[in-house]
C-alpha cells in the first residue's frame, strides 16, 4: 500500500521566500533543487511528476515533500551532523596552559611548541600551536615592565602631565633629555652580482666606527619643535651651555623643563638655576623616563635619520643630523601623548588563570 503524499499549501511569505532561491544565482544548487520540488508539489503534481521534471528519484521528492510539510522552511535546510570525534579530551587546553605556566626544562631558555608537545608526550605539537593560537599566546612575544619605585610618582607624574595639557599662561614647556654615544658608522654598502646576472643592493655586516657624540635636545611641547647641540662629553657643564642656547630664546618667559634624573640635571651647589629664576626644572619619577616626550622624538630620529645610514667621518654625521632636524622643524607638530593604560606590572597572560 503507498503511502499518501501530503498536499502542499504555500503562504504568501513561504511563495515568494522559494521562488527567490530558485531565481537567485547566489543560491546554493541543493537549496535551489529542493525549493523547485516544493513549488511543484504546491501546484498539486505527484512525486512521480516532479522527479521525472526534475531528472530525480520519487523517493527524494518525497523525502523533502514530508520535511517541508512537518518543519515548513527550516525542513529544507541539511540537518545537523555530528561531526568526528574530538581526538584529545576537554581538558587539553588546561594541560597545556598548565604547562606554559611551569619552568622550562633544564638547559632550555623559553617554552616553544615542540619542547610542549614533547613534555606533554601525548598532544602533538600541531595541537599545541592550535590551542595557542586559540588563545592568542605568541611564545616569541615578550612583554617588558617597570616598576616605579618612586614613593612621589603620582605627584610627579601629574604635575608633569599637567604641564602637557593645561601649561600656565604664556609658560613655554620643554622636554629635555640627551641621545649619548650616537655612533658614526660607516658601513660597506653597494651592489652585489648574483650568479645568474642579478644585482642586489644593501650592507655587509662589516663596518668602520668613526667616534661619537652626543646629541642635547629640548623640544617645545605645544609647537614640536626641536632644539639640538652636539657635544663630545655629557657633564653637568656640556648639559648647562646648552640650556644656556635654549632659554635665551624666550626671554622674559617663564619655562617649564622636564627632565629624567640623571645626576647632570640636578643641582649640585651651582648657582645657574638661583640666576635664572623663571627657569623651573620638573623630574620625572624613577624609572619614567617614558613620560618625558623628548624620547618618542628621539625614536623618530633614530628609525627616519639614523637607522642605517652611513658616515665616513663624525662631522658628516653631525651635518646629517642637523639636516634632518631642520626639516622636521618645517613641519613640527605637537604630540598627541597619551597613555593608553598604565599596568601594574603584570604579563598580558597569566597562565594560571587560563587554566581555572
Amino acid at each position: 500500500m503507498s503511502r499518501t503524499s501530503p498536499q502542499i499549501k504555500l503562504s504568501a511569505v513561504e511563495l515568494k521566500d522559494l521562488s527567490s532561491q530558485v531565481s537567485s544565482g547566489k543560491t546554493e544548487q541543493r537549496l535551489a533543487f529542493r525549493a523547485k520540488i516544493i513549488l511543484q508539489a504546491s501546484e498539486g503534481k505527484e512525486n512521480k511528476a516532479i522527479a521525472s521534471a526534475l531528472s530525480t528519484t520519487p523517493a527524494t521528492v518525497g523525502k523533502w515533500r514530508r520535511r517541508f510539510a512537518h518543519m515548513r522552511l527550516e525542513g529544507l535546510k541539511d540537518s545537523p551532523r555530528p561531526g568526528i570525534a574530538p581526538t584529545y579530551p576537554e581538558d587539553t587546553d588546561r594541560r597545556v596552559l598548565q604547562m606554559l605556566a611551569q619552568p622550562v626544562p633544564t638547559g632550555f631558555g623559553v617554552w616553544s611548541g615542540s619542547l610542549l608537545a614533547k613534555e606533554l608526550k601525548d598532544i602533538s605539537e600541531y595541537k599545541v600551536w592550535r590551542i595557542l593560537r586559540k588563545h592568542k599566546i605568541s611564545l616569541s612575544r615578550r612583554h617588558s615592565w617597570c616598576i616605579s619605585n618612586d614613593p612621589e610618582f603620582e605627584e610627579k607624574a601629574a604635575a608633569i602631565i599637567g604641564l602637557y595639557l593645561d601649561p600656565p599662561e604664556n609658560a613655554i614647556v620643554l622636554s629635555v633629555d640627551e641621545k649619548p654615544a650616537i655612533q658614526a658608522l660607516e658601513r660597506d654598502q653597494g651592489y652585489l652580482k648574483m650568479r645568474n646576472g642579478q644585482a642586489i643592493t644593501g650592507y655587509s655586516h662589516e663596518y668602520k666606527r668613526n667616534g661619537t657624540t652626543n646629541l642635547f635636545a629640548a623640544l617645545e611641547v605645544h609647537t614640536g619643535m626641536v632644539t639640538t647641540k652636539t657635544h663630545q662629553r655629557r657633564r653637568r657643564k656640556e648639559f648647562l651651555s646648552f640650556m644656556n642656547l635654549v632659554i635665551k630664546d624666550y626671554p622674559d618667559r617663564e619655562i617649564y623643563v622636564i627632565l629624567d634624573n640623571l645626576n647632570t640635571h640636578k643641582p649640585k651647589h651651582d648657582r645657574w638655576l638661583p640666576r635664572h629664576k623663571n627657569v623651573h626644572f620638573h623630574y620625572t619619577p624613577t624609572h619614567a623616563s617614558w613620560i618625558n616626550q623628548v624620547e618618542i622624538w628621539f625614536g623618530i630620529l633614530w628609525k627616519k635619520s639614523l637607522r642605517g645610514a652611513s658616515f665616513s667621518a663624525l662631522k658628516q654625521l653631525v651635518d646629517h643630523m642637523v639636516a634632518f632636524i631642520e626639516k622636521y622643524n618645517e613641519t613640527s607638530k605637537p604630540f598627541k601623548w597619551k597613555a593608553k593604560k598604565v599596568y601594574p606590572c603584570k604579563p598580558k597572560h597569566n597562565y594560571k588563570d587560563l587554566c581555572n
